[in-house]
């Protein structure tokens, strides 16, 4: 019987991937829960700039409405909790990367990192976008489509679920040149395989658009259209990864065919 006592050399680098894995989400809730606190204060002044966009375009007189007893206080606070968690994005995906670098080859920690600060960058550049450009046009819409007689009055709670999965699908969708990157990358798919593929990819972003926005068709195209855009980004800067050998690892620039050279 082997002695309770005795090394196991496979146990203990187990346990000490779980004890580091365990450090650095307590620092990511601390980390949260810092920004939360700072935060809190302020949760109602937040709400109303969130809430910004609707109010403009609401008839006069019209407010908005609190249907359960709770939501006016515990409405604020969970906005308050989430923005939280986007401001410590960076923090999150530093740790990410601090407990996986150790076991990447070099050229892997060389692409992952600048990979992490752009889909950073990129899911930001999503929700400020879904914030300054779709909510006043869509938000116009819909409340100027309103039947006759029919006041605009939004819940607070709803309205809050509401811009928050526009948020998550235009932050996710704007990570498009990322995830192009990574297909090429990994040698699931070429440039050139892609490009190929052009019209599907149209026709999913539509698609995309259509299933994650509102059913209006400024919403779907105002998706649709940048997630494309974004493609052809991503397809545009894949080609400088197109790896030579994958048992290698290596990336090198994709070699344009010449044609044979005759004589």
């Amino acid at each position: 019987m082997k002695p309770n006592n005795a090394y196991d050399p496979n146990e203990q680098p187990f346990i000490s991937h779980l004890v580091e894995l365990r450090d650095r989400l307590l620092k990511v809730v601390l980390c949260v829960l810092v920004v939360f606190g700072g935060l809190a204060a302020f949760a109602n002044e937040i709400y109303s700039l969130l809430a910004g966009p609707l109010l403009k375009h609401m008839p006069a007189g019209s407010t908005m409405i609190a249907i359960d007893v709770a939501s006016p206080f515990f409405t604020p606070f969970k906005l308050a909790l989430v923005v939280a968690v986007f401001i410590s994005v960076p923090v999150i995906l530093y740790q990410l990367w601090a407990f996986v670098a150790p076991g990447l080859y070099r050229h892997e920690r060389r692409l992952m990192l600048p990979l992490l600060v752009a889909s950073t960058f990129l899911f930001y550049l999503g929700v400020a976008f879904a914030y300054f450009v779709v909510f006043p046009l869509v938000f116009g819409f819909l409340t100027a489509a309103a039947p006759e007689g029919v006041a605009v009055m939004t819940d607070i709670n709803k309205y809050l679920d509401f811009v928050l999965t526009m948020f998550f699908a235009f932050g996710v969708c704007f990570e498009v040149p990322v995830f192009t990157v990574l297909l090429v990358w990994t040698g699931a798919v070429t440039p050139k395989g892609l490009a190929e593929q052009r019209p599907y990819v149209v026709v999913g972003a539509f698609t995309i658009g259509m299933l994650l926005t509102p059913p209006d068709a400024i919403s779907q195209t105002l998706l649709a259209v940048p997630m494309w855009l974004l493609f052809e980004v991503g397809l545009l800067f894949s080609r400088f990864f197109v790896r030579k050998d994958r048992h290698e690892g290596e990336f090198l620039p994709e070699k344009q065919d010449l044609g044979s050279d005759k004589g």
